[in-house]
């Protein structure tokens, strides 16, 4: 078993949401959120069938304990709804260096402020909390729009891996690999709070 680099539970609070360590009993909520397919078309997992939701999330319950992921819900604060989920993965605390990654968020709060503030959370956590070298993003090569949001919040593009993953239908994807330095980090949260605090203006 790994070293448990990451401690449980770790709570994770904002402005707008919280992110909560998953638990069992997050499921069925959870999947209620997740079975829009339209969530899940660049994600090589569809996770709207819910023998494949059931398989991962449990899993990712299963890997928690063995420190290889750290899964959390993502709870809306004003109304207190799971409107999607993150998490580590990848985790090496030897080389103080993890991914984050399996970000979904429900339809209503694509183009709020919600991801990002996910994003400022988890990194201000990896880098401030864990002292991480290094934390790894990536993303279907295809997928320009992803590939652009992690660009504008400070990622910086290594290359493209071939033939990465398997997707649900069999076919192979690639993967474009994104990483943020320690010494990247200050820029990078500069970056996110200024996104942020737009987002938030023209929605006032």
């Amino acid at each position: 078993m790994k070293e448990q680099w990451i401690y449980h539970p770790t709570v994770l609070e904002g402005t707008t949401i919280d992110l909560i360590p998953l638990e069992k009993e997050h499921l069925d909520e959870l999947y209620e959120a997740a079975a829009d397919k339209e969530l899940w078309e660049l994600i090589p997992t569809d996770c709207s069938e819910k023998s494949l939701f059931d398989k991962n999330y449990k899993s990712a319950l299963s890997e928690r304990t063995s420190g290889n992921q750290y899964p959390f819900v993502i709870r809306h604060k004003e109304t207190g709804r799971l409107i999607g989920s993150t998490r580590f993965f990848e985790i090496y605390p030897s080389d103080k260096k993890l991914e984050i990654g399996w970000t979904w968020i429900t339809k209503e709060f694509w183009g709020t402020s919600v991801n990002l503030e996910c994003k400022l959370l988890l990194l201000t956590y990896c880098f401030e909390s864990l002292k991480t070298n290094r934390v790894q993003l990536k993303t279907k090569d295809t997928n320009f729009r992803s590939r652009k949001a992690i660009e504008k919040i400070g990622g910086v593009f290594e290359g493209i891996l071939r033939k990465d993953r398997i997707q649900n239908d069999g076919t192979t994807r690639n993967a474009a690999y994104y990483s943020i330095l320690d010494d990247e980090w200050e820029a990078a949260k500069f970056k996110i709070k200024k996104q942020i605090a737009e987002k938030n203006s023209l929605k006032n």
